[in-house]
Parts: C-alpha cells; structure tokens; sequence
C-alpha cells in the first residue's frame, strides 16, 4: 500500500490569469488530430504506407481490420502512434504487403474505403515499416464547448493566456489519462515495484511504473514551477537543445540561461530509472528530494528493469493560436511526439481534471532522451 498521500493537482503557469471554462468533445468533430510524420513514404519497398482519416474507431481495430482485409498475419499492419476513438483523428498505416506492382496501391486504397468506414487520403510505398515512436508529433484543431462566458469575453481571457504560454513555454505535465482515475495507475505502479502486485501481463507492468515515473515527473516540475525555477536553469541541471536534440550538463546556469530565454535549449526533468542521465548540484538535489519524498530509489526501479531517462521539462507551444467560432473558442497547435494536449487545454480553461481525463490522448512514449 502506498506509503503517502498522493498529490495529483498541478500548479497553472498563468494561475492569475481567470480561464474560459467549457467542455471538450463535444462531438469527435471538436476535437482533430492529425499525426506529423518524421518522414514522407519514397515511393518504392515492401511497406504499403496508408494515409486515413477515421471516427469511432480505436487505432488497433484500424489496423485488425486491414489485415484481414489483406490476409496479413498479426502485426503486419503497424502504426506510429495510438489515436483517440472519440475523435476525427488522421494518421499513417504501415501494410507488410511484400512487393508489388504501382497499381496494386490505388486498387487497396478502392478496397479500404469499400470496407473500412475511413477515408483514405493516400497511399504510397516505403522501404521500411512504421514503428510506435516513427512520428514527429501531431497537430491539433480543438473546439471548447459550453463555454462559462460569452465568447468574446472568452477570447480576451484566452488570448492573454495564450501570450502567457508563447512567452514562457508550459512544464510538459503529463496528462490525467496517465496517472488514472484518483491516481489509481500510480497506486498501481508503485505497487508493481514494490512486489505487491502480480506480473503476469508484462506490458500492463510496465505501463503501470510508467504511470508512476509519471507522477514523480509531474511532481518535480509543479516544485520548480511553485518555487520560480521553472523560468531559469539551475546549476547541473540536464539540458536539451530543442533543434537537435542534444543534451548537456548545465555546469553555470548564469552563462546558459541567455540561451534558456531565447528558447534554444530547456531544462530535463527526470524519469526515474537508475540509468537515466542525472542531474548534479542543486538540480541534483531538487531530483532527489522528490524521490526521496515519495519513500523511492533509483533500485526499486532498477529491480523492475525499468532504465529510466528524461524529458523536456518546457513544452514550447510558439504556434498556438485561438479564435472564437459562434460560442465557442477553436484552438490550434502542434505538440511533439510525447506531449499532451490536455497540458495546453488546463491552462486555457482550469476546470477540473477530470473534465480532462476523458481525452484519450495517452499513447506515445514516456521520454524522449
């Protein structure tokens, strides 16, 4: 039994700025996602690459479905990310078809629009197969609902929390679905680690401890948030170059924080593991008091095989943007693989998380080291 009280609410970076209220998803129409791909399909391979839009259908009843459309075995249709049911959602299939010649991929795109309640936007031929994580993030077009003001009192109070967020970036919290509802994933999680929890299903375990890392995670940044280390390094803090992808140890956070605020590098929060990268000096200290503080240790999840790594701790959202539509107010953005939505949509509207839990959203990786 979990040895603590768990504390699931988050600090708001714009907490002084009121929110609009509303609901999400009204309809799947409210709430689109389309995937960006990490590369275009080339034309040629054995890898047939199908484009579709699809409603009221989770990602792996797509992908059943087409391989029995194309007497595939199991796992030969593939995808690189998970996407919502409850939503009008557009992504990229991956068909193990073999080869074949150009026409073979115009007659299957005829045969899944004529068995698949889908569109099919295109298809193309590609060398390799899609894998989870073979996407560059996904792009967002959301309606709020139901809104507790009028829509142009709405707009103005989004449109300074949209400033807000271009300005500062947003602490990429993971989202409500993560951590489950009350917190029982967590539980669940740190169950696992301590023994007190079967492991028969071995992706289940594992999803779970994910839910628990999680949870320190979101912990770690609401600390540096609450004590105003979220605008500035901190000495042996991890940082990540947002173009490149690549890390290093902040040894004087003076000397880089121009850099910081440029919004060229962040700092990485930790996913606990005892082979992530740590962090050293106060940044150090502030990862270990919050492991610390939850009765953990690097060992429990090492004796869980979980390695651990890190995550951006700042979301940069440069290409948010807002509009009122009759009364409601749209959104539109772009999130990196790993990223959740609902990290934006809590700040614009702070209304209870569980209004927020109902976004399945849930299905990239944890880190991204």
């Amino acid at each position: 039994m979990l040895p603590y009280t768990l504390e699931l609410s988050l600090p708001y970076m714009s907490a002084e700025l009121p929110g609009i209220g509303g609901i999400l998803r009204a309809s799947p129409e409210d709430f689109i996602v389309e995937e960006v791909p990490l590369y275009a399909a080339q034309g040629d391979g054995q890898h047939l690459y199908v484009n579709l839009t699809k409603v009221g259908l989770t990602t792996k009843e797509v992908a059943t479905q087409l391989e029995r459309l194309f007497g595939l075995k199991k796992g030969d249709a593939s995808f690189a990310g998970m996407k919502d049911k409850r939503a009008r959602t557009t992504q990229t299939f991956s068909l193990s078809v073999g080869h074949k010649p150009a026409a073979f991929a115009e007659s299957a795109a005829s045969q899944i629009e004529a068995n698949l309640p889908v569109t099919v936007n295109w298809v193309r031929f590609h060398a390799n197969k899609l894998r989870p994580g073979h996407l560059l993030g996904n792009r967002f077009h959301i309606r709020i609902t139901s809104l507790a003001l009028p829509a142009d009192v709405a707009l103005a109070r989004a449109s300074a929390i949209v400033d807000r967020i271009r300005a500062r970036g947003l602490p990429n919290f993971f989202g409500p679905q993560r951590l489950g509802e009350n917190g029982a994933n967590v539980r669940d999680g740190w169950a696992v680690l301590h023994g007190e929890r079967g492991k028969r299903d071995r992706w289940l375990q594992r999803f779970l401890i994910s839910a628990y890392q999680s949870y320190l995670c979101n912990r770690y940044l609401a600390r540096r948030l609450d004590t105003g280390a979220f605008d500035h390094l901190i000495d042996g803090d991890v940082a990540k170059k947002y173009a490149t992808g690549g890390m290093f140890d902040v040894v004087d956070a003076a000397v880089e924080q121009p850099r910081y605020v440029a919004q060229e590098i962040g700092f990485t929060a930790p996913l606990y593991g005892p082979k992530m990268w740590q962090a050293k000096a106060a940044a150090g200290e502030l990862e270990a008091a919050i492991l610390r503080e939850a009765h953990g240790a690097l060992d429990d999840f090492g004796r869980a095989h979980v390695e651990g790594t890190r995550r951006l701790g700042r979301l940069l959202v440069s290409d948010l943007e807002i509009a009122a539509d009759g009364e409601s107010v749209v959104a539109g953005f772009m999130l990196r693989k790993g990223a959740f939505a609902t990290t934006v949509l809590r700040e614009l509207m702070k209304v209870d998380s569980h209004a927020l839990s109902m976004v399945d959203e849930d299905n990239e990786d944890n880190g991204d080291e």
